[in-house]
């Protein structure tokens, strides 16, 4: 199926390409989240007349991407508590939910589908880099420290 770019998709294309991509693709994930539009002769028509509209709302994303970029750079290390036994591994895990938590509690929202963790959950305490993709131009890294709560208490 052939479709029209409505914003820039990572590993895809940018505004206004016209790509061929597998049906269920464009069918369960880029129509319905308004990231693409079918390639038909209205369609294309029609993107046509709200390109520089469409170019202008990309360009005010991307400076709105790299002012967050700015202000979680400008965070030091994001310090989470967690229980954990003796040898350092964590009772549960750290995950993306408690990563974004703790940014947004520093004062830069964050949101869940931001936080790249390739390697999966964190299970031990320890220091760690986090990938934050705020748009498909724009990504950070972030130190994360993770503390066993036992250790502080003593």
């Amino acid at each position: 199926m052939e479709v029209i770019l409505l914003e820039r998709v990572r590993n895809l294309g940018d505004l206004g390409e016209k790509v061929k991509v597998k049906n269920g693709f464009a069918r369960n994930y880029l129509i319905p989240y308004g990231k693409a539009t079918r390639a038909t002769k209205e369609k294309i028509a029609e993107f046509e007349a709200h390109r520089k509209e469409l170019e202008k709302k990309a360009a005010e994303a991307l400076a709105v991407a790299q002012e967050r970029a700015k202000a979680i750079d400008a965070i030091d290390v994001i310090i989470i508590n967690a229980n954990a036994s003796d040898e350092g591994k964590l009772f549960g895990s750290i995950g993306i939910k408690e990563i974004a938590d703790a940014i947004t509690a520093k004062g830069t929202a964050v949101e869940k589908k931001e936080i790249d963790l390739p390697e999966g959950v964190f299970r031990s305490v320890g220091e760690y880099e986090v990938k934050i993709q705020l748009h498909s131009d724009v990504s950070t890294n972030i130190k994360l420290n993770i503390v066993a709560e036992s250790s502080e208490s003593a």
